[in-house]
């Protein structure tokens, strides 16, 4: 059994436990409000700006003994690079103001799902993060697409605020592939742990995230 399928094996029980969060059922179906999905585009925003950083600070501190995973690195920036951007575009025409959407302020979840993908690239295995990689960009995939289609129905929203949603899932089931490539190369016991203890860790902060927004019955720029 190759490495990328011990991962998924590995993390099912915590996907599972991720995508079982009332809301993401909801939003598949495009039975949310318009506050659900700007929260949610809010708080993506608040992660998303980061993805660049974290690259970045993951390729520095990748060891020599990895060197081809520091160029797979640098594609990821490639590709990531301005994500932050459609973020706030969609916002905008969900009908706020540019000052509206700058004055989002990230929830207690948010924070510690960043912090905590920080902490594991300096003090930890860099090469964790592509724990994080996997949870993202795996539950873009799953939900994205479907998500985006229902929603817009749903709240009667132009296209043009789905950006977001609708170009992660596309390009996020190339990256599945590539991903794929990337962890069948990862041949050290330690590097293999290291990246699924962070994918369960990931699975339980991002979906801390869908649980706020679950239970959220606070104005759609805070936390429950």
């Amino acid at each position: 059994m190759s490495f990328h399928e011990d991962l998924l094996r590995a993390t099912e029980a915590a996907r599972s436990d991720l995508l079982s969060i009332p809301i993401l059922g909801r939003a598949a179906a495009g039975a949310v409000t318009l506050d659900d999905y700007r929260a949610f585009l809010g708080q993506a925003y608040h992660h998303v700006r980061h993805t660049t950083p974290l690259l970045m600070a993951c390729g520095a501190r990748i060891p020599p003994r990895l060197e081809w995973l520091r160029d797979a690195v640098a594609e990821y920036i490639e590709e990531e690079l301005g994500h932050q951007e459609w973020i706030l575009d969609d916002l905008a025409h969900t009908g706020l103001t540019r000052d509206e959407v700058l004055a989002i302020r990230p929830w207690a979840e948010t924070e510690l799902m960043v912090a905590y993908a920080y902490d594991t690239i300096t003090r930890g295995n860099p090469v964790a993060f592509f724990g994080m990689v996997l949870v993202l960009e795996g539950t873009s995939v799953a939900l994205a697409t479907q998500a985006a289609e229902h929603i817009e129905r749903q709240l009667g929203l132009p296209r043009s605020a789905f950006s977001y949603l609708r170009s992660h899932g596309d390009l996020d089931q190339d990256h599945t592939a590539f991903f794929a490539r990337l962890m069948d190369r990862i041949d050290d016991p330690a590097d293999q742990q290291a990246i699924i203890h962070a994918a369960r860790m990931f699975y339980r902060l991002y979906g801390d995230i869908f649980r706020a927004l679950d239970r959220r019955n606070t104005p759609w720029q805070e936390a429950a």
